[in-house]
């Protein structure tokens, strides 16, 4: 008989060969039901409630929680109250970005143009890097239009889409980004400074849209608007850009279409729009 043979018949090895190989997967299927737990409770969940829904052990599952929010896949508010944190919203958004999600939200985009006659715009942010990406787009049928690249990265401090972004990431963030990240000041009305950027984000809250004027390029204006997950939290924004021009003579009606569309965009992927009821 081999040692293989007789390591096989061994009892105590054999369970020692076991709790090794199951401590990975145990922890990977933890943290799914964990993400899960939370990803259909927009209120959030203390540590005691994950534990007892998820069936985890509180022992077992603090170091988990602890890591997930340090890593930013969740995050914790001053109740103790668990959340999903913005790392796994944009790995979300980031993987269904070329599947179903641009596909379901195109017809909005073509409506909207049809109604302003402006571009529209599906932008998304790429948190680690502090940028927006352009996901589609459909392009106004006046000659005189504005047009970007799909898959193209664009700061967020000068942009309708970035500045909306910011409004919307836990303080922590924001903060590393405005205490961190070198603002380009691209023409007179771009802003770059952290107390007037930190005015334009409360504006934004206080509003529940975005707008520039003349930030990034002289006589581009832009609009944009939140469309949000089930559990609430932001997955992309809604943008309709063209001249300045336009843009102000138009500014209430797009202001109107522009928040229209994101809410029936947020409801259209079973989304919940904060302090609304689902309908």
């Amino acid at each position: 008989m081999s040692k293989y043979q007789q390591m096989d018949k061994n009892p105590q090895s054999k369970t020692v060969k076991q709790s090794t190989s199951d401590k990975g997967p145990r922890s990977v299927e933890r943290i799914l039901t964990i993400l899960e737990t939370l990803a259909s409770n927009r209120t959030g969940a203390t540590l005691s409630e994950l534990a007892k829904t998820a069936g985890i052990p509180k022992s077992s599952i603090v170091g988990l929680l602890t890591g997930l929010t340090e890593g930013n896949c969740l995050k914790r508010d001053s109740s103790g109250r668990y959340f999903l944190g913005p790392r796994f919203i944009a790995l979300a958004m980031s993987t269904a970005t070329n599947q179903e999600f641009v596909s379901l939200l195109h017809p909005s985009l073509l409506e909207l143009v049809n109604k302003t006659g402006e571009t529209a715009i599906i932008a998304s942010l790429v948190l680690d890097e502090y940028f927006i990406t352009f996901l589609d787009k459909v392009e106004s049928p006046s000659s005189i239009r504005y047009t970007v690249t799909i898959g193209e990265r664009r700061e967020l401090h000068c942009t309708v889409a970035g500045k909306l972004f910011l409004s919307y990431l836990p303080e922590d963030r924001l903060e590393t980004y405005l205490s961190t990240c070198r603002r380009k000041k691209f023409t007179d009305k771009t802003l770059t400074g952290k107390s007037e950027l930190r005015a334009a984000i409360e504006e934004i809250k206080k509003d529940g849209f975005a707008r520039t004027f003349d930030e990034r390029v002289v006589g581009a204006s832009a609009l944009a608007a939140p469309i949000y997950s089930g559990n609430g939290q932001v997955l992309a924004a809604i943008m309709l850009a063209g001249p300045t021009e336009r843009m102000r003579n138009n500014n209430k009606l797009n202001e109107r279409l522009v928040l229209q569309t994101a809410e029936e965009a947020s409801r259209l992927l079973g989304g919940s729009i904060p302090g609304k009821a689902a309908g």
